[in-house]
């Protein structure tokens, strides 16, 4: 039998993970810990306002007010009036003319005290900006201004910005990797089952015909990959040389492709691509045979995890991984978003956007991927690590790549 995740409950279970890039507490209080007061609404309107803005120019979020940064509980202790005055601030207090894509907007009596729960989408349609004109954007735990100019959207990235979160018609729980999805249920929150987990953190939606499965769950999840992406896949091509050839001077003298689901393909493309790596066994310092690597093992493994999060999902292509005489191409499908420069990412500044937030919200939390936003910033400094020469970063209309230099003997 399905089970519906509970507002109430999906509440606790996120107070309880706390704080994140995808979570906010807002206390609804102010002054000395044993004489404390109600804040100032006008104040607490610009919270709401300020952090939903800011959730929705990045990968969607919660906020939740009276709640305190620990995750105790504290409440709401404003009149009906004044908590009115506060769940209408998402169109008081942000730009005339818009709508945040909200998701919830209500109070909850939650132990034995009230509380607000909100939650936004992540926008794809348009910039979001408050009633003075500042454009804000979520940044790990902090909200932080933007240059409006730094995420306006270009038509042609719509689609594959939403794609993750598409439902699928005819797509249910069993067509999942039930063992694999509940491996991740349980790391996420112990005891919690699939499906409660996939509405928790938003990869399906209870509906009167069931549950309802978005293209993220299938993506990573997905027993029969081919089915639903048949292009989900690693491909490795060891090249004679440092120029790919074609007709009678084709030189790829190896060719292998890893298919299945993303939390499977992470896994076992690293297996496959990791031994290209190796270059000699010697001795080491205690006597014993280790590989010497071309590449830091770290940054090549990043650079693949990276293409996988973060590809374009919605072109019908697969990731390739070329490994020639004198580097390692990462080369995977979609150009870099326009909301990212590459200069930034060169410059390691922090520049993060997820293009499929619900695939990089799961990797995040299960722990494939570390802080949102910093895989390029460590593949550069592994490669500094090992005197190697900087990482190239390209992107043109149909692909985005990442190039290693090898090391030499």
């Amino acid at each position: 039998m399905t089970e519906i995740l509970q507002l109430i409950e999906r509440v606790k279970n996120t107070i309880q993970l706390g704080e994140s890039h995808f979570r906010e507490f807002k206390s609804a209080l102010e002054g000395k810990p044993d004489n404390k007061k109600p804040r100032r609404v006008a104040h607490i309107c610009e919270d709401i306002a300020e952090a939903l803005v800011a959730f929705a120019n990045a990968d969607g979020g919660e906020l939740i007010i009276g709640v305190e940064d620990d995750g105790r509980v504290s409440g709401i202790l404003h009149d009906p009036a004044e908590i009115d005055m506060m769940l209408n601030a998402t169109q008081t207090h942000t730009l005339a003319g818009t709508q945040l894509p909200l998701i919830y907007s209500t109070t909850l009596n939650l132990e034995g005290g009230k509380v607000l729960f909100f939650q936004v989408a992540k926008g794809t349609q348009e910039i979001y900006q408050l009633a003075d004109g500042r454009c804000m954007r979520r940044k790990d735990l902090s909200t932080v201004p933007l240059d409006i100019r730094q995420i306006q959207m270009e038509r042609q990235e719509v689609l594959s910005r939403e794609y993750d979160r598409q439902f699928v018609d005819g797509a249910g729980v069993t067509d999942l990797d039930l063992p694999l999805l509940q491996a991740i249920a349980d790391g996420y929150f112990r005891g919690m089952s699939v499906e409660l987990y996939l509405q928790q953190v938003g990869l399906a939606e209870y509906s009167p015909a069931g549950l309802r499965l978005r293209r993220a769950t299938l993506l990573l999840f997905a027993k029969d990959m081919l089915r639903w992406h048949p292009r989900s896949e690693v491909r490795i091509l060891k090249v004679n040389g440092n120029a790919l050839k074609s007709g009678n001077e084709y030189n790829v003298i190896s060719d292998e492709s890893v298919r299945g689901n993303i939390l499977t393909l992470i896994e076992r493309s690293w297996e496959a691509l990791r031994p290209y790596l190796a270059y000699k066994t010697e001795f080491s310092s205690d006597a014993r045979f280790e590989q010497r690597y071309i590449y830091p093992e770290a940054a090549c493994r990043e650079s693949l995890t990276n293409a996988i999060a973060h590809r374009d999902y919605s072109v019908q292509n697969g990731i390739e991984v070329y490994i020639f005489e004198d580097r390692l191409e990462v080369r995977s499908p979609g150009r870099l978003l326009s909301t990212l420069m590459l200069d930034d990412l060169r410059e390691r500044r922090g520049s993060h956007e997820s293009r499929n937030p619900l695939i990089a919200r799961v990797l995040r939390e299960s722990l494939y991927m570390r802080e949102l936003g910093e895989g390029i910033r460590r593949i550069f400094e592994e490669m500094e690590r090992n005197a190697l020469d900087r990482p190239i970063l390209y992107s043109n209309s149909t692909w985005f790549s990442v190039t290693l230099n090898r090391k030499h003997e």
